[in-house]
């Protein structure tokens, strides 16, 4: 199956799994949702580039504000995921390690330790500032910190879940 095709399954999968299940759920006490589409951007391939991740990121944020009629919310975030995702996988990987032999950033390609680092600071960052948009204030800032930790973890749980149910097989990349 090629790449594109691939990506464009994902695309339509996560927004009906993030649309018809998750937000289906009430949020836990009002103070915990479960999101997992942003996991979208953090599968894409390790070779696009900043302007197609950031555009990527933003078309898949405006899809799910569409569904979700939020202006614009999740574009923002997805958006900021997608710009800070290269320097946080330069950071994690090294160009001669294994990392950049492979695709798309998984535990097989990065390593468990890395890949989780990788998943817990961009979950932290796209929650964080999801959160910060919906209320366009600090407010509480205890309330604030403890949303955005208890979506965090929550939404690191449904990617373990994610990642281990649907293991991706990794091809390595040849004349590298």
């Amino acid at each position: 199956m090629s790449e594109l095709l691939k990506n464009i399954i994902r695309f339509a999968g996560f927004i009906l799994i993030q649309v018809f299940i998750l937000n289906k759920i009430p949020p836990l006490h009002g103070f915990i949702s479960p999101y997992l589409y942003f996991l979208y951007i953090l599968w894409l391939p390790f070779s696009m580039s900043r302007i197609s991740l950031v555009f990527a990121g933003f078309l898949f944020g405006l899809s799910l504000d569409y569904f979700t009629k939020t202006p614009g919310l999740h574009a923002a975030s997805c958006s900021l995921i997608a710009y800070l995702r290269p320097f946080l996988i330069n950071v994690l990987v090294t160009h001669e390690g294994m990392g950049f032999n492979y695709t798309e950033p998984a535990p097989s390609s990065m390593g468990w330790t890395p890949y989780i680092v990788y998943i817990l600071v961009l979950s932290f960052i796209h929650n964080a500032y999801l959160v910060f948009l919906e209320w366009l204030q600090f407010g509480n800032f205890w309330y604030f910190l403890g949303k955005v930790f208890s979506t965090t973890g929550i939404s690191f749980l449904l990617i373990m879940i994610t990642e281990t149910l649907f293991y991706r097989k990794q091809k390595f990349r040849t004349n590298t």
